[in-house]
C-alpha cells in the first residue's frame, strides 16, 4: 500500500514542532489501515504511531516518548534496529516486501508479515532528525499464497499418482508449517465400514498413532470417531473436559494433546472416506484459519483418496486382466528362451527349468537316441521333491508312462494308467507330454505335481510348450550338425599344424564370420620346398560356402603343385591364376599373399608377390613397421597377372604379418574400418624388442577384437613369421 507522495513529504520533511507534527501525523494516519511510526533521534523515540501500529506491536504497550527498542525488545532481535540505524545515519531509505517478523510478548507471540518503508525525516535545516515507518501487514496475503502452493503441490502429486501414504504425510506437514502449533493426523475408512485406520500423523508420538489405529466409528469415540459417527465436525477444545473423550484422555495426556478439531472426509457422492484432525497442546478453540485450513485440505485429502481407491480398482482390473493372459506370456517367453538356445539339449533343459514351479513342482525330460530313451534334464522346485525320482515304483512307473507316450504320440494324464504314481499320497498329479517334430516323437516332458492337481488347464500350457520347445531342439539339431559340417570341411582348407621351419616360428589364428555355418573363403598355408625352400601363402576367395570352399581347395593344391616345379614366385601365381581362369565358370577372384623363403646366413630372405591382397607388414626388432604395398591385380579376373616379386630380409626379432580383409575391415559399433593403420599401431605397441609370432598373433587378435568386438561380418585368418 502506498501514500501520495505530497502527503509523505509532508511528513518526512520541514521544520515544525513535534507537537505539530504529531497533529498531522494524527490526520494522516490515524483511521488509515497502513501501520505508521514516527521515531526521533538516533534513540528512536517514538515519537507518536497509528492504532494500527499498536494493534501489530504493541498489545498493551502504547507509550511514546521511549526507545522504540525498550518498549519493543523482540524488534531489535530481529535486526530492525540495526536497518533504523542505517537509515538515520545514512539518509538511504530502506525498503521491504514480505518481511518476517514474530511480534507480540512473550507467550503471546504470533508470525507476521510486513511490507515495509523506513524513510528518514529532516529538519528545517536537512539535517536528519528521525525515521518515519510505514508498513502493511500481508499476512493473510502471505498465508493465502502459501496455502495456494501447497494445494497446487499436492494436487501435482495426485495427479502422478503418488502413493497416497506419501500425500497424505506431505499434507500433514505443509499444515503444520502453516500454522505452528498444530498437530496434524489421518484416519481411513477400513473396509469394514466400522473402524477408522492410521493414515498420517508425522508428528504425533508413535505410541499414540498405534492407540488411535483401528477406533471404532461411535458417538462417544474422542473426537475422530464421534466425526466419524455424525459425519460432521467435531470440536474437543479441551480433551480432558470432553466426555467424548472419556476412555482416551489419559493416552492424549500422555501424548502432550489437550485440544482436537476433527472434520469428517467425504466423498464426492457423500460417502465416509475418514476424518482429518487437528491437534493442540494446549487447550484452544480454533480460528477461522484453522477452519479455513481444515476445510480446505479435507476436500484435498477427500479427492486424494477417492484417487487412490480408483487407482487400486484399476490395479485389480489389470491383475484380472494380467490372469487372462498369463498363459499367453508364459508360453511366448518361455518358446522365446528356448529359441535363444543354440544346441538341442540347451533348449529341452532350458524348456524343463521353465516349467518349474510355473507348471508343477517336478519335472524331467526324457529323449530317444540311438533306439534308447535316457532322461537329460531335471527340474525340482525342491531338493526333496527330486528325491521323488528315486523311488523305485515311481521310477518304474514313469518309465512305462513314457513309452506308452512314445509309442502313442498323445499326451497322458492320471487315471488308471500308472496307479503308482496317482496313488501316493506324496504325488496330486501327473502328465506325460509327447516332443514331437516334423511327425516323430522323439521325447517325453513328464510333470510331477505334490501340492495340487494338474488340471487341463496346466495340461494345455504344457502341450504348447513341448510343441514349441520340440520345434526349436529340431532346429538346434540340425544347426549342430551343420555347424559340425562347416567347420570339418574348413580345417580340411587349412594346415592341421603349422610346420616348424629352422630359424623361425610361425603362427596363424582363423576365426569364422558370424556362427560359422558357413565354409569362409579365407585360407592360410605353409609348406616345404626343394632346395631347403619354404613356401608361404594367406589368401581370400570370393564368397562363401562350398563354392568357396572348392574355390579354395583348387588354389591351395595348385600352389603345392605348381611351387615344386618351378623356381619363381611369379611362376607359382600365373599357375594360380590359369587354374582358376581356366577351370572355374563363375565369377571367382581370389586375392593372395605368395612368398618363399630361405636362409641367407643369419637372416631369412623371402621374395613376396601380392595379388590384390591386403598389403603385408613387416615388423623390426626395434618396433618400427614397414607396409609392403607393391602392386598386384586380383587373380581368377584376367589371364594375364603382371608384376614381380618384393624382396625382404628379417633379421633375427622381426616378423612378417599377413591378414586377410576381414581383419582390416572389421567395423567399430559406429562403422569405422580397423585399416592398416591401426593394425601397425597393435603392431607398435608390442612390448619388447623381440615378441615371438605368437605373441604378434595376440595382439593383432586382441586389438580388432576390442574395437570390433567378437561377432564379425567376414572372416579373419592371419599368419605371421618370426626370424630366431
Amino acid at each position: 500500500m502506498t501514500t501520495r507522495s505530497d502527503l509523505l513529504g509532508s511528513v518526512t520533511e520541514g521544520s515544525r514542532t513535534a507537537l505539530l507534527r504529531s497533529e498531522e501525523y494524527e490526520d494522516l494516519f490515524d483511521q488509515a489501515p497502513v501501520i505508521f511510526a514516527a521515531l526521533s533521534g538516533p534513540q528512536h523515540l517514538l515519537e507518536a504511531a497509528n492504532p494500527a501500529f499498536f494493534d501489530v506491536f504493541g498489545g498493551e504497550r502504547r507509550a511514546t516518548g521511549v526507545p522504540v527498542g525498550e518498549l519493543f525488545p523482540e524488534l531489535g532481535r530481529q535486526g530492525v534496529l540495526d536497518r533504523l540505524d542505517a537509515v538515520y545515519r545514512t539518509g538511504a531509505a530502506y525498503r521491504a516486501r514480505g518481511g518476517r517478523l514474530v511480534v507480540g510478548t512473550s507467550g503471546a507471540e504470533r508470525e507476521g508479515f510486513f511490507d515495509f518503508t523506513y524513510e528518514p525525516r529532516r529538519d528545517g535545516s536537512g539535517r536528519i532528525d528521525g525515521v518515519i515507518v510505514i508498513a502493511v501487514e500481508t499476512t493473510t496475503h502471505h498465508h493465502a499464497q502459501l496455502l495456494a502452493a501447497e494445494q497446487r503441490a499436492l494436487l501435482e502429486q495426485i495427479a502422478r499418482d503418488a502413493a497416497l501414504g506419501d500425500i497424505l504425510t506431505g499434507m500433514a506437514r505443509a499444515i503444520e508449517e502453516l500454522a505452528p502449533g498444530l498437530l496434524v493426523s489421518v484416519l481411513l475408512l477400513d473396509p469394514d465400514g466400522k473402524h477408522l485406520r492410521h493414515g498420517t500423523g508425522p508428528s504425533l508420538p508413535d505410541f499414540y498413532n498405534e492407540f488411535i489405529d483401528g477406533i471404532a466409528i461411535g458417538p462417544r469415540v474422542g473426537s475422530c470417531g464421534t466425526a466419524a459417527y455424525l459425519r460432521a465436525p467435531v470440536v474437543a477444545s479441551d480433551i480432558a473436559a470432553d466426555p467424548r473423550w472419556e476412555g482416551y484422555q489419559e493416552t492424549a495426556a500422555r501424548a502432550g494433546l489437550a485440544a482436537c478439531w476433527s472434520t469428517p472426509i467425504m466423498s464426492g457422492d457423500d460417502q465416509l472416506l475418514g476424518t482429518f484432525a487437528m491437534y493442540h497442546r494446549t487447550p484452544k478453540e480454533p480460528e477461522d484459519k484453522d477452519v479455513a485450513l481444515s476445510a480446505a485440505f479435507a476436500r484435498i485429502t477427500a479427492l486424494a483418496i477417492e484417487r487412490h481407491r480408483a487407482l487400486e480398482a484399476g490395479r485389480a482390473a489389470q491383475e484380472r486382466e494380467k490372469a487372462a493372459r498369463e498363459d499367453l506370456a508364459f508360453v511366448l517367453e518361455a518358446s522365446t528362451a528356448i529359441t535363444r538356445e543354440p544346441h538341442y539339449f540347451d533348449c529341452l533343459q532350458c524348456m524343463a527349468r521353465l516349467t518349474v514351479p510355473a507348471l508343477a513342482p517336478l519335472c524331467t525330460v526324457h529323449v530317444v537316441e540311438d533306439g534308447r530313451t535316457r532322461r537329460i534334464a531335471t527340474a525340482a522346485a525342491e531338493p526333496a521333491t527330486e528325491c521323488l525320482l528315486a523311488s523305485a515304483g515311481i521310477r518304474d512307473d514313469i518309465d512305462r508312462a513314457l513309452a506308452r507316450v512314445l509309442s502313442s504320440g498323445r499326451t497322458e494324464t492320471g487315471g488308471n494308467c500308472a496307479p503308482a504314481l496317482t496313488a501316493r499320497p506324496d504325488i496330486t498329479g501327473y502328465a506325460c507330454v509327447p516332443l514331437t517334430t516334423r511327425g516323430r516323437t522323439f521325447g517325453v516332458l513328464t510333470l510331477l505335481a505334490t501340492d495340487r492337481p494338474l488340471d487341463g488347464h496346466v495340461v494345455a500350457l504344457a502341450e504348447e510348450l513341448a510343441r514349441r520347445a520340440a520345434s526349436s531342439a529340431d532346429n538346434a539339431h540340425q544347426f549342430t550338425d551343420r555347424v559340425r559340417l562347416a567347420r570339418d570341411l574348413q580345417a580340411g582348407l587349412l594346415p592341421p599344424e603349422l610346420p616348424s621351419i629352422p630359424g623361425a616360428e610361425l603362427a596363424a589364428s582363423y576365426h569364422p564370420a558370424g556362427e560359422g555355418l558357413d565354409v569362409g573363403g579365407d585360407f592360410y598355408d605353409v609348406f616345404p620346398l626343394p632346395d631347403d625352400r619354404w613356401a608361404l601363402m594367406v589368401g581370400d576367395v570370393c564368397g562363401r560356402g562350398a563354392a568357396a570352399a572348392t574355390t579354395t581347395g583348387m588354389v591351395r593344391h595348385t600352389a603345392r603343385a605348381a611351387a615344386r616345379l618351378l623356381n619363381d614366385p611369379a611362376d607359382v601365381v600365373t599357375a594360380i591364376n590359369e587354374a582358376l581362369t581356366e577351370g572355374t565358370t563363375e565369377d571367382t577372384f581370389v586375392s593372395l599373399v605368395y612368398g618363399e623363403l630361405r636362409h641367407a646366413g643369419s637372416r631369412l630372405s623371402l621374395d613376396l608377390m601380392r595379388a590384390g591382397h591386403v598389403p603385408p607388414l613387416v615388423r623390426r626388432a626395434d618396433g618400427t613397421v614397414e607396409e609392403l604395398a607393391h602392386p598386384g591385380l586380383l587373380l581368377g579376373i584376367e589371364r594375364d597377372v603382371a608384376g614381380a616379386p618384393c624382396h625382404i630380409e628379417l633379421s633375427r626379432g622381426d616378423s612378417l604379418v599377413l591378414v586377410t580383409d576381414g581383419i582390416t575391415e572389421a567395423r567399430s559399433a559406429e562403422g569405422t574400418f580397423f585399416d592398416e593403420h591401426r593394425l601397425a599401431d597393435a603392431l607398435r605397441s608390442l612390448p619388447g624388442a623381440a615378441p615371438t609370432a605368437a605373441a604378434v598373433v595376440a595382439a593383432v587378435t586382441a586389438a580388432v577384437t576390442a574395437f570390433a568386438g567378437d561377432s564379425t561380418p567376414d572372416d579373419q585368418a592371419a599368419l605371421v613369421l618370426t626370424a630366431t
